[in-house]
């Protein structure tokens, strides 16, 4: 993981919270000197900070010119939901294995919690298109999964997976139906990690995961 300045750390988190705020458009490309200036910071942290980003795929650097926010396509899709079953397959095993202990169990409970949540979110909203409280509560739901294992750099990985995981999941909840489906697969897969059933669970999860490959359409 690379290391950053405070002024760098400072650039990375501003357009970091531009971008996931929906503050900025997808389809403008913006200036790093103008930002500089809004930020009353240098253009060196700013360009650093600029090419973490690209790294952790929100943003494509468009050189001598500027950058765009990041737009979903087919490859980065499928690839992101790839590592994804790799990781949180790998996750739901262990954690299957250790339903019976203390930490286990604490791990169970914080997820039904977060599954009490999410239902909540859409049962107070039901009319609404706005699925903001919905895709933080999955977004929760998945990192606990993968913080249950204490490795440094998985977490890493599927940290710098984020914008793209919210992209794949705001599309695929504009899909008529798939709001109630995401709910109905957490729920089924909740209740056989619950019981200690691992691989009926890791079969859940692959489905869930994979299912946005079937239902959304983005760029090639």
């Amino acid at each position: 993981m690379q290391l950053m300045s405070s002024l760098q750390q400072e650039a990375y988190n501003y357009i970091k919270d531009l971008i996931l705020s929906n503050r900025l458009d997808v389809n403008s490309l913006y200036s790093e000197t103008k930002l500089s200036k809004e930020l009353g910071i240098s253009r060196t942290p700013m360009r650093e900070a600029l090419q973490c980003l690209s790294q952790d795929g929100y943003i494509d650097v468009i050189p001598s010119k500027g950058f765009r926010i990041r737009q979903l396509n087919q490859k980065d899709m499928k690839e992101t939901i790839q590592i994804r079953c790799a990781i949180e397959g790998f996750c739901t095993h262990c954690l299957a294995a250790d339903i019976n202990t203390a930490r286990g169990q604490r791990t169970i409970r914080e997820l039904g919690n977060i599954l009490d949540l999410q239902c909540k979110s859409i049962e107070d909203n039901p009319d609404t298109d706005n699925y903001e409280d919905f895709i933080n509560y999955d977004h929760q739901f998945h990192l606990l999964l993968v913080k249950y294992i204490n490795n440094e750099e998985v977490n890493h990985i599927f940290q710098r997976l984020m914008y793209l995981i919210k992209l794949t999941s705001q599309s695929a909840l504009e899909v008529e139906g798939r709001v109630t489906g995401t709910l109905d697969e957490h729920k089924k897969y909740f209740e056989y990690l619950k019981d200690g059933n691992g691989d009926e669970a890791y079969r859940i999860l692959i489905d869930h995961l994979m299912m946005p490959l079937n239902v959304v359409k983005p760029e090639k």
